[in-house]
């Protein structure tokens, strides 16, 4: 198995580095499709409101995944996980904190209801 980029970048980078890296390893690498700082409306009566939500990047529309780059994820970031999982209509979701020792420390799985 190759090792992976984030190993080698190690934690305390800003977020959007880890974004880059990640949708080109998505990309180039697995060949996924990639939608980075996706829009999220919220609708209301079929009024679609532009409020300013953004998922960091949503891969193959299914998967919606909220980067971090924190001490710890917090209840409210997986709260904020899941709100993006209902707008969107999509049924998996991961908030992955690169500020760990070790990457697999910081994913968390989110199911809207799964």
């Amino acid at each position: 198995m190759q090792r992976s980029k984030f190993i080698e970048l190690g934690p305390g980078l800003f977020e959007s580095v880890y974004e880059a890296v990640m949708e080109y390893e998505l990309v180039n690498t697995h060949k996924l499709t990639v939608r980075r700082q996706c829009p999220i409306p919220v609708t209301w009566k079929e009024i679609k409101l532009e409020l300013g939500f953004r998922a960091d990047m949503i891969v193959e529309d299914k998967v919606v995944i909220e980067l971090k780059s924190i001490e710890s994820i917090a209840h409210v970031h997986l709260k904020q996980v899941l709100t993006y999982l209902r707008l969107t209509k999509l049924k998996l979701g991961l908030a992955i904190n690169f500020n760990e020792g070790l990457l697999k420390n910081g994913i968390k799985r989110i199911v809207n209801n799964l």
